[in-house]
């Protein structure tokens, strides 16, 4: 890679960082304790991975979760090292810099749309197994708080609780990907 191509991708990841930070702050549905519907905040550490690799996109999705954590951290109640460690790297650094490998998942299609489409949702539901794991081991104890929940056990409380705000978002993610795909395909070009 040349000086000037990694100065490329450095000020364009810096961009799409800051988009995506931007985004995130622009919630659809926000759950009580923790989790939302964004306006596509995924989208831009995607494009990142699809445009630069893999390197990139980790390092932006990385980024991603650092700052996820310092502008909306939410503490686990056991407050244990453990559940703290466990937290940090379930709620936000796997599970954001795991958006930065949609770029392996797209690279098996032809088609580009649907790649595209195939990744963006399979990065989404790596984020979602982060949040899903998080919920059974770390937040289970926010269970009692919800009438509905009464009964479960801990695993079928996460998978619902997260399902309900981490699906929405996978969709309109999937979605906004597939129409910009067909409307700007040079956004999603490798560079």
């Amino acid at each position: 890679m040349t000086k000037r191509t990694d100065t490329k991708a450095m000020v364009e990841s810096a961009l799409l960082i800051a988009l995506g930070i931007v985004l995130a702050q622009i919630k659809i549905f926000h759950m009580p304790y923790g989790g939302s519907v964004t306006l596509v905040s995924s989208l831009p550490f995607i494009l990142i991975s699809y445009r630069h690799g893999l390197k990139w996109g980790l390092t932006a999705g990385l980024a991603n979760g650092c700052l996820q954590m310092v502008t909306g951290w939410y503490a686990p109640p056991a407050g244990t090292v453990v559940a703290i460690v466990a937290c940090v790297l379930l709620d936000y650094l796997l599970a954001f810099t795991c958006l930065g490998t949609a770029c392996v998942f797209r690279k098996p299609f032809k088609n580009d749309r649907l790649g595209v489409a195939v990744s963006t949702a399979v990065v989404m539901a790596m984020r979602f197994v982060c949040s899903f794991l998080s919920g059974a081991l770390l937040w289970g104890s926010y269970q009692s708080y919800y009438e509905w929940a009464a009964g479960m056990s801990v695993w079928t409380y996460s998978l619902i609780y997260n399902s309900s705000y981490m699906l929405p978002e996978l969709i309109i993610t999937v979605i906004v990907a597939c129409i910009l795909t067909a409307a700007a395909p040079k956004l999603f070009e490798k560079q």
